[in-house]
């Protein structure tokens, strides 16, 4: 759960994730624009954007109706998912850059981590949240050997 609780004192106040709703309440659409700055990290000092990473994120943004939009940041920021992470019974790897904007590494991975029982976390230094599409070449190199040692006869070479 990424929102400030007692639970969770040192999470994100509700005002940022009002924020959020308010944006992609009044217009969803340059919410998806002007997000895609800090989910790819575009938005730091020297970083090289590519203008067509970003657009490729706006038509997957609203592909999402506004309710779904909108109910998604709910759902995505107080959702407690502690009793369902402790119960995870296989091994599980938690990737996140430690530069994320999105979603907090301190509020996410490296919580989730301590709670499931086979967990194991990849820290990426200075990358964003996107990283799936930012490195993808070091995701996937990470994800194959994370599978090879896991389950080795299941993924060939």
């Amino acid at each position: 759960m990424m929102l400030k609780s007692p639970k969770n004192p040192g999470g994100t106040p509700i005002e940022v994730f009002d924020g959020l709703r308010k944006g992609v309440q009044d217009d969803r659409s340059q919410f998806f624009r002007d997000l895609s700055m800090p989910f790819y990290g575009y938005n730091r000092p020297g970083a090289k954007i590519s203008e067509g990473v970003r657009g490729s994120f706006w038509p997957k943004g609203m592909m999402a109706g506004m309710p779904a939009a909108y109910f998604c940041i709910r759902a995505s920021s107080e959702t407690d998912m502690t009793e369902d992470l402790k119960k995870m019974d296989v091994p599980t790897l938690f990737i996140q850059g430690d530069d994320d904007q999105i979603v907090p590494i301190a509020d996410a991975s490296e919580i989730a981590v301590t709670l499931v029982p086979n967990g194991r976390l990849e820290v990426y230094k200075g990358a964003p949240h996107g990283l799936c599409t930012t490195l993808k070449d070091r995701v996937n190199r990470d994800l194959l050997a994370f599978a090879q040692s896991e389950v080795p006869s299941l993924v060939s070479r």
